[in-house]
């Protein structure tokens, strides 16, 4: 059973949902996305299903973050949109589906390659597992473009790591590689290119032999959502967004003559 919707496909067989990120140029989280995404969520059925897989099919990595680019238009087009009340929306919106994907009572798994930035690296993190080839890299370039990670990523971050890694990857906007990942516990396992999805799957099949009682118990109880954080951070994210830096960033990003603009 396969039903599409674009810009992803959410698949179920023999009790394992995959939802397969396939948007051109890298999966960005914009608003055809995230409304792919909530559709998703009304036809995730805990009954049919125990386990969720979120992969992509691009060559180009698993997610490149915000569609800076439709930002950059709406900006455009209405310059009025980065108002607090109509960023906040925008943000509550987002958040609502990734506190749900991170919440949902079936186990999580994220297969990654490639690139995994900014916002990407925020859906990431909404998984309870990462299995990431050794093409992964994961970064959040935020405050290059004067704001900070908008979709929950500092706060679930700082849930799955030490501080240390946490500042370092904020603070300097670098990447680290997959087997930095690995060491830190960001991924729980490190595979060859191109192998991250059946190893996913391989854990999707253990994951489901067991109890679904005591799988969301063990779920809530070691995964909490940090949510006063997370209303903090749109807070913040609300008020430097309303600033100039912002709204330059994006029109450098835009007129970037770089093939992959988002790279650090």
């Amino acid at each position: 059973m396969t039903a599409v919707t674009a810009p992803c496909t959410l698949s179920h067989e023999a009790g394992i949902y995959e939802l397969a990120l396939h948007g051109p140029p890298c999966n960005e989280i914009g608003t055809t996305m995230l409304s792919a995404l909530e559709d998703v969520l009304t036809r995730l059925d805990p009954a049919q299903g125990r386990a969720l897989i979120i992969h992509s099919s691009l060559k180009s990595g698993f997610s490149a973050g915000a569609d800076l680019r439709e930002l950059h238009q709406g900006l455009v087009d209405r310059p009025e949109a980065l108002h607090g009340p109509e960023i906040r929306a925008f943000l509550d919106r987002t958040h609502a589906v990734m506190n749900a994907l991170d919440l949902l009572p079936m186990t999580t798994i994220a297969a990654i390659h490639g690139v995994c930035f900014g916002g990407g690296f925020e859906l990431a993190l909404t998984a309870d597992l990462r299995v990431c080839d050794k093409t992964a890299r994961f970064a959040f370039p935020e405050l290059r473009l004067g704001v900070i990670p908008g979709f929950g990523g500092i706060p679930r971050l700082r849930r799955d790591v030490g501080n240390g890694l946490v500042r370092d990857l904020l603070l300097t906007g670098r990447s680290i590689n997959a087997k930095k990942a690995l060491d830190v516990g960001l991924a729980a396992q490190l595979v060859a290119p191109g192998q991250a999805l059946e190893v996913a799957r391989s854990m999707a099949r253990q994951a489901i032999k067991f109890d679904p009682d005591a799988m969301t118990t063990c779920k809530r109880f070691m995964k909490p959502l940090p949510l006063a954080e997370l209303e903090l951070e749109k807070d913040h994210f609300v008020r430097l967004a309303q600033g100039p830096v912002l709204r330059a960033a994006l029109d450098r990003f835009t007129s970037s003559t770089d093939v992959r603009p988002y790279l650090p």
